[in-house]
């Protein structure tokens, strides 16, 4: 989900872990009728991976109780995540995040996290991997999982968007690679 409009992202949407936007989120609609869906058990904040009593003030320290998180959550720090793909040989993530003012980025989640999530890709501190707004000191604390790729607005174009991991066999020297493209200029890479 997008971080909810207007330029930087101004209600902070993204880093709030208490509401659904700026976020991937994870359910189950596999129910039995009484609900819309169901939080699966494995999402960073579901009922009951929350640390109660004496290990809460431990988790608290480390930044890791979040008693207010939505539990639909699993991994935050998006603006507007254009397409998000897997690999299905490897099972690993592809995000591909669209940017506010400069810069479009891909993040990169490997298959052995993809299960737990709860990863935070930056967004608003960060913009792509630099330091957001832009006319911040590029000295800034990185935040978040840092992007594999990155464009800046131009000549490549404005609007990342995903397109997928090639498994195909008609173009055996594509196998493997992830393509994007831009909305702005249409132009597609391979990673």
């Amino acid at each position: 989900l997008g971080d909810g409009g207007l330029a930087g992202d101004p209600y902070n949407n993204a880093q709030d872990l208490s509401t659904l936007l700026g976020k991937i989120i994870r359910i189950d609609v596999d129910t039995d009728g009484s609900h819309a869906y169901n939080i699966p058990p494995e999402n960073p904040y579901a009922p009951g991976g929350v640390q109660q009593s004496s290990v809460a003030n431990e988790a608290a320290q480390a930044d890791g109780y979040h008693p207010d998180a939505a539990p639909e959550i699993w991994a935050y720090g998006l603006r507007n995540a254009w397409q998000f793909s897997f690999d299905m040989e490897t099972g690993d993530m592809y995000i591909a995040d669209v940017g506010q003012v400069f810069w479009e980025e891909i993040n990169f989640v490997p298959a052995d996290q993809v299960t737990n999530g709860g990863m935070d890709f930056g967004w608003d501190p960060m913009e792509a991997s630099h330091c957001y707004p832009p006319d911040e000191s590029e000295s800034c604390a990185k935040v978040g999982v840092m992007p594999v790729a990155e464009f800046m607005h131009g000549e490549d174009g404005c609007s990342i968007t995903g397109i997928g991991v090639y498994r195909g066999d008609a173009y055996p020297d594509l196998d493997g690679i992830y393509f994007s493209s831009d909305f702005c200029s249409g132009k597609i890479w391979g990673l």
